[in-house]
């Protein structure tokens, strides 16, 4: 399946609230396309399109071509708005995106290798996930669908950093900008949690012999 997208919307004067809901009973998403020194054009698209595209993980991470009129723009995702009960979609915004300007993208992370990963194949370990994304900076033409998480390498109680991660080049992950403290766990395997509990019964103590007596008379 291709991973190219493209949008097609309309320009539209700056709306009331009532407005904005009279357009989407009509089948229409309000949004916003701003960035790239440009003044911001509201716009409208329609929902079915987008609710089609937000089906798909690449859409939330790609370069996008949004053509608004007779004009085509190479535009982000910036944020995207629900309702907080239906998730209904109720308002989207488009960063344009300049070649030669570094942008900030989350990218979804892909974890490979767990069937095979010692620490679960042979140690019975469990895969936790810390991160399933994680924020980027790169020129647009270096923006990455996915990073690649290759766990096969881990035994139990291992875990595999931020820094460790194999990272296209020209990007950068934005929080290791930050410093060293910034250097976030992502995945760890982790002895299994129904071992765990009966450890911490069989360590429980026993009960006093009096209190046990206790217990007997007061049941007779």
């Amino acid at each position: 399946m291709s991973n190219e997208f493209t949008l097609d919307a309309r320009p539209r004067e700056p709306l009331s609230k009532n407005a904005m809901r009279r357009l989407r009973r009509e089948g229409l998403v309000p949004g916003i396309v701003y960035g790239a020194d440009r003044a911001p054009v509201p716009i409208t698209m329609e929902y079915r399109v987008v609710k089609k595209n937000l089906s798909r993980e690449a859409f939330f991470s790609h370069i996008l071509t949004l053509n608004v009129g007779d004009a085509s723009e190479r535009v982000i995702l910036r944020d995207l708005q629900r309702h907080p009960t239906n998730a209904l979609v109720m308002h989207m915004d488009m960063q344009r995106v300049s070649e030669d300007e570094e942008i900030r993208v989350r990218v979804p992370l892909h974890f490979v290798g767990e069937e095979i990963a010692p620490g679960v194949k042979l140690e019975h370990g469990e895969v936790s996930h810390m991160l399933t994304d994680v924020e980027v900076s790169c020129l647009p033409k270096d923006l990455p669908e996915f990073i690649e998480v290759d766990i096969s390498a881990l035994h139990l109680n291992d875990s595999l950093h931020l820094s460790e991660l194999k990272i296209p080049q020209g990007v950068e992950v934005v929080e290791l900008s930050y410093g060293e403290e910034h250097d976030y766990a992502v995945v760890s395997i982790h002895p299994p949690r129904v071992e765990e509990a009966e450890d911490e019964e069989a360590e429980a103590p026993a009960a006093p012999a009096d209190e046990e007596r206790d217990s007997d008379e007061d049941e007779k």
